[in-house]
């Protein structure tokens, strides 16, 4: 694989010599006078199977996510992470389980009594499957979207019951989606404000489907969620440069216009 990405440039190391007598990689000297090593095309169908390998030992939910992030790039141009944690902020409990009732304790006058301080907004951590915002420069249009990945119905049903866990998704995001393969679930069955995407087929050749847009909320990333994502690495397309979203030098970036809000681009 390094072969492939690099400019072909020889390391004379052991593992080229295995390579070399292999006959999936050959040593090419071109008119210039420098030496390069060219996959052939045993080389390249020796890496396409490994990589086929490889898929097949993620299991269905990670292939799901491999297969929506995909498409978040490729056809929506978003910038997409994978398993990100990200502090969220959720509501507290109206009351307080240990003092559920507004009595004064006993031997406690009524006017002497403190005031409860107003219950705070906690914190937990929310570990959203794909977290992706829109490629643009203008921080009102990122239109950040969290995409939940569910590979079976016990899956969905488990995440359903933590109502905790949904609100600190929604905190993070101007809209959120379940994205589960056809027959696992309804839209009806889940919370009107989440979107629906499914999979019909295979992941790898199947048909993505949008049964159900978001509910769309401003949203505005707070500091630590910025810090979080400079520290972690985004989702590339196979083959992709790390600056091409940058442009040619020179080029004059495009007019950055919020997208349809009910959708995920």
């Amino acid at each position: 694989m390094k072969v492939w990405r690099s400019g072909g440039w020889p390391c004379r190391d052991p593992l080229e010599i295995d390579l070399l007598a292999g006959g999936w990689v050959e040593l090419r000297c071109p008119p210039g006078g420098h030496e390069t090593l060219q996959l052939t095309p045993a080389g390249i169908a020796a890496l396409a199977a490994s990589r086929q390998r490889g898929q097949r030992a993620l299991s269905l939910h990670d292939r799901l996510a491999c297969r929506m992030s995909e498409q978040l790039m490729r056809q929506d141009g978003r910038i997409v992470w994978r398993e990100l944690s990200l502090r969220a902020q959720v509501q507290a409990e109206a009351s307080s389980p240990l003092r559920a009732s507004s009595t004064p304790l006993f031997g406690e006058d009524l006017l002497d009594a403190p005031r409860e301080a107003a219950p705070k907004q906690p914190w937990r951590m929310a570990r959203p499957d794909l977290f992706s915002v829109r490629n643009t420069s203008v921080a009102a249009y990122l239109q950040p979207v969290v995409h939940e990945i569910k590979a079976s119905r016990a899956d969905l049903q488990s995440d359903l019951r933590h109502a905790a866990k949904r609100e600190s998704y929604q905190w993070l995001c101007s809209a959120c989606y379940y994205v589960f393969p056809a027959g696992v679930a309804e839209p009806e069955e889940l919370p009107p404000e989440f979107g629906v995407w499914v999979l019909h087929g295979e992941v790898e050749t199947g048909r993505l489907e949008l049964l159900r847009p978001a509910r769309y909320q401003p949203c505005e990333l707070p500091f630590a969620v910025w810090m979080a994502l400079a520290k972690a690495t985004p989702d590339r397309l196979e083959g992709e440069s790390p600056q091409a979203h940058l442009g040619e030098p020179g080029m004059q970036p495009e007019a950055d216009l919020p997208g349809d809000p009910g959708s995920p681009a």
